[in-house]
């Protein structure tokens, strides 16, 4: 009976992907009437409960639509979504005290109650598996002889040192136990890898735009950081940064390779292994920052720079705070040739990570609950992805171009030259709409008609009714 269960799942995934991608190569348009579900189950020999199944998932993405007594028809196509961005366009410099002051204003407001928080780039709480999470805590506690309660080995829990080893499989990476150092979420991990392998003064190479809170952790470190153009295709350009290294000292590039912040960029394999390839040539260190990389929306797991690293100059970050936990804040690097200098640093700040939360995702991996909760967890963001796209094709300014991601949790939006961003950030929080201005992600604020837009929350009402408030704003900028 199981095993029948399974394949129908695959055989209606597998139908509704081969309609997904009639309608995004046009082949079926916007208006087009699908056949029947008789006509379906008979054409592709599978039963009509199948067949119904499929459909529903297509509706669901919101491609297609049920219309009483008509049948399904072809809702929405990707060639009907706002035009793609080519390239990402800087704007003026504006001085660094007014960016941090605009990056305090947005923190302030992310976490207020009762506002649609589309700027928040992290699983709502719907998408989080709290029973099962609980559960294995539980467990975790019964199995420990002293219930979690003393100190955690230094280096990190074993059995998730172990689990994320294992894991490294899915990204074509041979590590061991012994490579892993875990941390407090993958902004400690980051701090640490920084700290091993730069001093206060130091040019750090990181990508533009980026996550604004990069810039709080060079500022804190006393770094210097050299901004490398990002596209929205390719990520980091990766000529700028080879022309960029003939006159500039970078002493560490720290990257985000996997669906980046803000922007969503993928860089291809190829280009990962030319970007480790070109920094072992001068012994440059990589940090690359790994936390969007399960969260892929194609078939197979976008591979890592770590992957082609020889000389053990990459250290890969990542943790479970987008995909599983962001309250747990368990996180890990795979720090090379740096180990010994990580851990003296771990020694130094934190001695150890906290021992229950450790144990807990560990159990939560070993039991395969990681597993069936990341093939939900990637489907339901592709579905909230097209779902957004659509709305803002609905209600954005036809002028709108945005990127269209592969994978993580955020749209990077490019409006009329006209609107500016933090001052439609204001006007929306007066509408309890919160949004990410494009400003906050460049060190200068260049990015000033730019937005971005988090789809970590599942479509509903609410979030239809706020993007089309932000839509109606964004208009009234035009005069």
């Amino acid at each position: 009976m199981a095993e029948q269960l399974l394949r129908e799942d695959f055989l209606y995934s597998q139908i509704a992907d081969r309609l997904a991608t009639q309608i995004e190569k046009g082949i079926l348009k916007a208006g087009d009437r699908l056949i029947s579900l008789r006509a379906l189950s008979k054409e592709q020999g599978i039963s009509l409960s199948t067949a119904f199944k499929a459909y529903v998932e297509l509706e669901n993405k919101g491609v297609i639509e049920a219309r009483p007594k008509s049948g399904y028809f072809v809702r929405f196509s990707p060639l009907n979504a706002p035009e793609r961005l080519p390239s990402i366009a800087a704007g003026p410099v504006i001085e660094k005290s007014n960016v941090e002051e605009m990056i305090r204003t947005v923190y302030k407001t992310m976490t207020h109650e009762r506002i649609i928080r589309l700027s928040v780039a992290a699983p709502s709480a719907e998408l989080i598996p709290e029973a099962k999470l609980n559960k294995a805590m539980i467990e975790a506690l019964r199995k420990s002889p002293h219930s979690c309660t003393q100190y955690e080995a230094v280096q990190g829990n074993p059995a998730l040192r172990k689990q994320i080893a294992k894991y490294a499989f899915n990204w074509k990476g041979n590590v061991s136990e012994d490579d892993v150092i875990t941390t407090q979420g993958c902004m400690e991990a980051l701090i640490f890898c920084l700290k091993a392998v730069t001093e206060p003064g130091d040019t750090v190479a990181i990508e533009n735009p980026i996550y604004f809170g990069i810039f709080n952790i060079m500022k804190s470190l006393g770094l210097k950081v050299l901004e490398i153009p990002c596209h929205p295709d390719d990520g980091a350009d990766l000529e700028y940064l080879q022309d960029a290294l003939e006159t500039v000292p970078v002493k560490a590039v720290l990257f985000v390779p996997n669906f980046s912040n803000p922007t969503g960029a993928l860089m291809p394999d190829h280009r990962k292994k030319q970007l480790v390839e070109m920094l072992a040539e001068r012994q440059i260190p990589l940090i690359e920052d790994d936390i969007y990389g399960e969260m892929y929306f194609g078939k197979t797991r976008p591979g890592t720079c770590k992957s082609y690293d020889k000389n053990g100059l990459v250290m890969l970050c990542g943790s479970v705070s987008k995909t599983l936990a962001p309250g747990y804040r368990v996180g890990w690097c795979l720090p090379g040739r740096f180990k010994d200098k990580v851990l003296s640093i771990k020694i130094m700040h934190t001695v150890s990570s906290a021992t229950p939360t450790q144990a807990a995702v560990a159990n939560f991996f070993e039991t395969g609950r990681y597993d069936l909760h990341m093939r939900h967890l990637r489907r339901a963001l592709h579905t909230q992805c097209l779902r957004y796209v659509q709305a803002i094709s609905d209600y954005f300014p036809p002028d709108t171009r945005l990127v269209r991601p592969q994978g993580g949790y955020v749209l990077w939006i490019e409006m009329n030259k006209n609107v500016n961003a933090f001052e439609l950030f204001e006007s929306a929080i007066q509408e309890s709409i919160s949004i990410a201005p494009g400003q906050i992600f460049s060190s200068h604020a260049r990015f000033s008609n730019y937005i971005r837009i988090s789809f970590g929350a599942p479509y509903n009402s609410v979030i239809d009714n706020g993007l089309k408030r932000l839509g109606e704003l964004i208009r009234r900028q035009y005069s």
